[in-house]
This record gives structure tokens, sequence and C-alpha cells, in this order.
């Protein structure tokens, strides 16, 4: 009714069980079923002046869709030339027919902007179909929860239609379609190493488990001496003799055969060995899966060569860890305004968390990032390189700290100095293990003196020394 202020949608639903519709009467308009099963309303808007709401529109015409693996729920919301607020909402499956007739739906209404969440796999298919004719929205479903009572299909795309309409929703980085492709062969990787790692603590745990100590004696159970002795358990059908163990050994551990011929005695049956085979086959086919990665990785990425060079430049990043930091940020980092933006993304800043004038735990709200991961890894050993600027921040950091807040930092630092590498299109340039040093020169040095005088001393530069007092050197 004019002049009275607009509420949200709220009916008594009516679900058609033939076609899955709902319709019903809300409070300020009429919700029909049409005969194409197409639920449709209009709802008056208040006169301008009478109009008290802070929230201005934004996108007049736009579409929320809440994405399931079966079927989506469409709501597009329009406003008509008197500046009343319209809707319609219709269902679709999720083949990929149905998609289409969804994206000329949309073309018909000329509806530019779609927003949807980001529901695990299920986004991906719809997505592809309107990538490259409308502005796809992605958003994170943890930061649009509606109101309690009222979830259902339906309502939740009216929802996201809503928010979206007035401006009220943050997208989510979708990376360009190149760079998709990067991320899933770099990430597949990934997760391969990961599986490798764990079948071969299945096979620690197997000789563990038939009284063999093999690795108590050879450091690296994977290496080229530990593999011949692995390969040579699993084809044997009868105990080890010396000459079979000494005939598998290489270098400095030759000098260990009787001590490795003692650690393969043990309780090992045709159980194991039958254990093992399969084990190794599926060690032997991971490794050959992640060198097809390698060779693929390299070859899809190849045209950025020279970032690539320049990202190895950094301490602790190798040619694997730097595919998998491009995939991750893209070449331009157009989407990233400044450094501070990539960090928060990445969640490796700190977070805000502040009542009352008191500040509690800084811990990020972001808990799980495929680069976060990786920026970690990169960090460790980055921190071991004599001289550089990122190992007297870790160590400074250590001690008040500690260890695994430390690395973050560390990690936060590199990603900044990543961003500039690439961004900028600068050489990388350590500052030194010295910077910290000359960071508060002054202070410290007035530190010192006080030290020194509560010690009965007195604190001289090196290159002006008084006679018969000592000098402080490092």
């Amino acid at each position: 009714m004019e002049g009275e202020p607009h509420l949200p949608l709220q009916t008594s639903p009516i679900v058609s069980p033939d076609k899955g519709v709902v319709c019903g009467q809300g409070e300020h308009g009429i919700i029909s079923l049409n005969d194409d099963h197409i639920v449709q309303g209009v709802f008056p808007m208040p006169p301008k002046k009478e109009n008290t709401s802070t929230v201005s529109v934004v996108h007049h015409v736009c579409c929320g869709l809440d994405v399931h693996k079966d079927s989506i729920s469409a709501c597009l919301i329009w406003s008509d030339e008197k500046g009343r607020e319209g809707f319609e909402i219709r269902e679709y499956e999720t083949f990929t027919d149905h998609l289409i007739t969804l994206r000329e739906w949309l073309f018909e209404r000329t509806c530019p902007i779609v927003v949807m969440e980001s529901t695990g796999p299920y986004w991906t298919p719809v997505h592809n179909i309107l990538e490259n004719h409308f502005t796809v929205v992605l958003v994170n479903p943890k930061y649009i929860k509606n109101v309690p009572g009222r979830k259902t299909d339906i309502s939740d795309s009216r929802w996201l239609a809503g928010l979206l309409r007035h401006g009220l929703l943050k997208g989510s980085f979708i990376p360009p379609k190149f760079q998709r492709q990067w991320r899933d062969l770099t990430r597949m990787r990934r997760n391969y190493v990961k599986s490798l790692g764990d079948f071969k603590r299945r096979v620690h745990k197997l000789l563990q488990s038939a009284n063999l100590k093999i690795d108590s004696v050879v450091s690296n159970l994977f290496g080229l001496t530990g593999r011949n002795l692995l390969k040579l358990l699993a084809e044997s059908e009868s105990d080890l003799t010396l000459a079979q163990v000494d005939a598998c050994l290489n270098g400095s551990l030759r000098e260990k055969a009787k001590e490795l011929h003692r650690s393969v005695r043990g309780y090992f049956e045709e159980h194991h060995r039958d254990l093992l085979r399969l084990l190794l086959e599926t060690i032997d086919a991971l490794e050959n899966q992640i060198r097809l990665l390698d060779h693929r990785i390299e070859h899809i990425m190849s045209e950025q060569r020279e970032i690539l060079d320049r990202l190895k430049e950094i301490p602790g990043v190798s040619d694997t860890s730097a595919h998998a930091i491009l995939s991750e940020i893209g070449p331009t980092l157009d989407t990233f305004e400044n450094s501070a933006a990539l960090a928060s993304w990445a969640g490796l800043c700190p977070g805000n968390n502040q009542s009352a004038g008191k500040r509690r735990t800084g811990r990020s709200r972001v808990t799980k990032n495929h680069l976060k991961e990786t920026m970690i890894e990169v960090a460790w050993p980055a921190i071991k390189k004599r001289g550089s600027y990122f190992r007297a921040k870790y160590y400074a950091l250590r001690a008040r700290l500690g260890p695994k807040k430390a690395i973050v930092a560390v990690a936060h630092r590199l990603l900044k100095a990543i961003y500039h590498v690439i961004k900028d299109g600068a050489p990388f340039r350590d500052l030194g293990e010295g910077y910290l040093l000359n960071l508060n020169k002054q202070s410290k040095l007035k530190y010192l003196r006080k030290q020194a005088a509560l010690l009965g001393f007195e604190l001289t530069p090196v290159d002006a020394p008084m006679p018969n007092a000592p000098v402080f050197t490092q």
C-alpha cells in the first residue's frame, strides 16, 4: 500500500507437489502462480519523500541463485518505471540444457548481474554457463545467513537477490579460466604428494609390525639403499643372506652391512610380503603421476618463465612452490589493490578482535587456504639462509611468540615481497640480517649504555676507544 514502508516478504507457503513451486500471499503484495508454474509478485515502493530507508538500490535488475547438486532456485528482482519492486522465481535442474535455458531467461529479462553461494563444487557448472555473459558474484555462505526459521530454497534465492540489489554482498575472488586450470594441476600435485607421504608411512608401519628395523639403520628408507632392500624383501621368498644385503648397499652404508643384515631378520611372512608389494606398486604409481604433473605444469606455465625466475630468487622459493604460488594469485594481481589485501585474503595477517578497549586474540579468520599452506612451507627453508632478513626476523619473534606464530609472521613478509616482485616487476632484494639492528639503533644504544652503567662499565664506540676502558664488540 502506498505510503506504507516496504517490508520483507512474509508468506504462508503453498507447495505445488507436482512442480515443486511455492506460491502464497505476502503482507504487501500478491504472489501468483501462473500457467508456466513461475512464481511472480509485485510490491509497491513507498514515495521517495516518505522513504526513510537508509539502504539504497544499487542494482535495479539482479538475480539470486540458490544452487544445489540437482536443482537451482532463481529469483529475479527488478524495479518498474513507477519504482515498484517486482520479482520472479523459477526452478531449474542442473543439467546443461536447463542451465542454458536459465541463461536465456536472464538475457530476456536484461539481467546484468547474478549472485550465488560457493557451495562446494556445485557452483562451478553454473559459472561455466554464465561466466562470459553476466557479472557473476560468488559469496561465502558464512557471511549471508538468513533469518532463522525461514530456510527454504526459494527464500534463500530471494534473500541473496535482495542483498545483491542493495549492494550488501562482497564477492569472492574468481580467477580467470587459465589460472583455474593452473590451480587444478598444482593442487592435484599437492594432493598426490600428500598421498605419497601417507603410503610411505604405511611402509614404515608394516616394517615395524614385521620386526624389521631397517629405518633404525638407514636415515632415509626410500633412498637408493632403502629401496633396494624393500624390493629385495618383496621379491625374495626366503630369509635374506648377508651377501644379498651387501649387494643392495651404496655409499657409506657399505660399512653397516652386518647391522643391516640384523635389521632385516624379523617376523616377515608371506602376508607382509603381499602388503609390501601392493604398497610399493602404489608408491611407484604416485611418483610417476607426480612426474607427469610436473611436466604438464611446466608446459602450461611456460609463458610465465620470467616471473617464475624472479620468484625463485626469494629465499625458500623452489620451482615447485613458485608454480604453486603463481597459480593461486595469478600473474597480474589486479584483484588485490596492495600487498596488505593479498595477505588478508591468504589469511596470513593478524585478525581484529577488540571490544570495550581490550584487544583479544589476533587469530586470523582464514584457517584453510592453499596459498597460506604453501607460504608457510616456503618460510621454513627461508629462515635457514644465513645473513637474510627473514632469518633475523624469525629469531627476533620466536622468543616472544613461539616458533609457530613466528613462522606465520615470516610467511606474511614473504608474501608481501612476492606481491611487489610480481606487481612491480622488480627483482628481489634482501634487506639483510643487520636491518633489524639498525632499525632502532639509537634506542638500542641507549639501552646498552644503561645496562653497562648498572654493571659499572661505560659503553665506548669501537672507532674511538678510551684508554684503560673495556670495549664491547661482537
